[in-house]
Formats: C-alpha cells, structure tokens, sequence
C-alpha cells in the first residue's frame, strides 16, 4: 500500500498591511544601509554639496542662487534619492534578498511601505541638512517660512524614493537602473520651470509638463520663494507631489513579482 504526501505550499502573503511587518522592513534596510557608509555619505551630503557649490558659482549674483536654489532645493533631492533607491533596491533583487522575502507570508504592501519608510526616514535628515544649509548658511533669501521649504524638499525626496523603488522592477542590472534616470528624470528636470516659466513653452510641452510631479515641486518652492504665508497653489502644489508619490508606490507594489517559480 503506498501513501503520497502533498506537496507543502507556502504560506500566501497577506493583504492587508501591517505595521509590524512594514517597521521590521524597515529596520532590516536600515541596518544593511549602516554598513554602507558611500551610500549614505551620497544620500545626506550630495544635495548638500551641490548647493554649496551653486551658491558660489553666483557668488557675483546672489539673487541668481536666491531664484534658482530653492527649485533645486527640492530637484537635488529627487535626484539622489531616485538614483539610491533604485540601485539599492535592483541589489536586493539580484542578490536574492526578495525572492526569500517574496517567499514568507509577507504583503507587497509592507515590503514597499518598509523600503519606503526606511528611505523616507533618510530622505528627512537629507532634506532637513539641504534646508538648513541652504537657508541659514548659504543666505537663500525666502519670503516665506522656511520649514514650508523643508516640506516640499521632503516630499520631492519621497518622490524619489517611489520614483527608484519602482523603475527597480524593471532594471535587471544597476547599469540599466541608471539609465532610467535618463527617461524618468531628464524630461521632468527640462520641462519644471527651472530654465523657463512653463507658460513660456511650446503649448504642447506645457501641456505636458502640467502631468509631471516636480514641475509641481519647483512651483510649490516658488510659491514659498514669493509670499510669506502658505497660498492655496501652495497647499495645491504639495497635495499633487504626495499623490503622485503614493500613485508610484501603489505602482510599486503592483509590479513587484518574484521572478524565479
């Protein structure tokens, strides 16, 4: 008489999220980032390098760093983040590290809800060092507060983070996660503001700057560049920047896949 023994099945993942799981993701991201010092060193101090060194490229024109450094207060940010997240994140792909997480019963949900929270609380300290830097040594001259400057900072950097958390879902090497940069961020970069009011562009790119999430991060920092209390296209501004980061990580968590059976 033979017997046959069914074959075990992991436990499916649940839905819902859970705090518990979310935090412990986090935590393990962060201890692995602790004994990476380059990229932390490239998280905090890169933005705050690059406005440094801004701020006296027009050290003959203060009001030029003064029109131009709190747009780049918020881009800076972005930047770094979107690059370090999505490098970070492929190497835990290609080195196996989701595939075993994929595999417990853990939520997408909390696996991107932890590498966002553990990047997020990153992407505090390098925007609260950027804003610092810029407004109370650099001399940014702002109208408004400049803690409405650390908001929009912090938001243009968890946009980045959502922004390389789910371009990583399509790279298969670090070489081609920096080439998203090219396609993700590049358009925005040219299309924000920065180098022109957007009124002043051909009407087909204004329309199509009007869809892309730091053309609203460089107008929020205007905003606050020009009026002393936070206006509605302030509120407006900000508002669009946090959906558009909670759209790319919902995103996220729908394209995230185990890629072995």
């Amino acid at each position: 008489m033979s017997t046959t023994t069914a074959p075990r099945l992991a436990p499916a993942p649940t839905s819902a999220l859970s705090l518990s799981r979310t935090t412990a993701t986090a935590a393990r991201v962060l201890r692995q980032l602790r004994h990476d010092p380059r990229t932390i060193a490239m998280m905090i101090l890169i933005p705050c390098v690059m406005l440094f060194l801004l701020r006296y490229v027009f050290d003959g024109s203060p009001r030029t760093f003064d029109s131009i450094g709190a747009s780049l207060l918020g881009i800076f940010p972005l930047i770094t983040m979107f690059l370090v997240t999505s490098i970070a994140t492929l190497r835990e792909r290609t080195s196996g590290t989701l595939e075993r997480l994929l595999a417990m019963p853990l939520g997408k949900g909390d696996l991107i809800a932890g590498y966002a929270l553990a990047f997020g609380t990153l992407a505090i300290i390098q925007s609260a060092l950027a804003t610092g830097l810029a407004v109370w040594i650099l001399g940014l001259d702002v109208t408004g507060s400049p803690w409405l400057l650390l908001l929009v900072a912090l938001l243009d950097a968890l946009l980045g983070t959502a922004l390389g958390l789910f371009v990583s879902a399509f790279a298969a090497s670090e070489f081609q996660a920096v080439q998203f940069m090219p396609a993700v961020i590049f358009p925005q970069l040219l299309l924000c503001g920065l180098f022109t009011p957007r009124d002043n562009m051909h009407p087909v790119l204004e329309t199509i700057s009007d869809a892309l999430p730091m053309s609203y991060a460089v107008d929020g920092m205007n905003e606050v560049l020009r009026h002393t209390d936070m206006t509605a296209a302030f509120v407006r501004d900000a508002l669009i920047v946090a959906g558009c980061a909670l759209l790319v990580l919902g995103l996220g968590a729908a394209t995230l896949r185990r890629r072995t059976a």
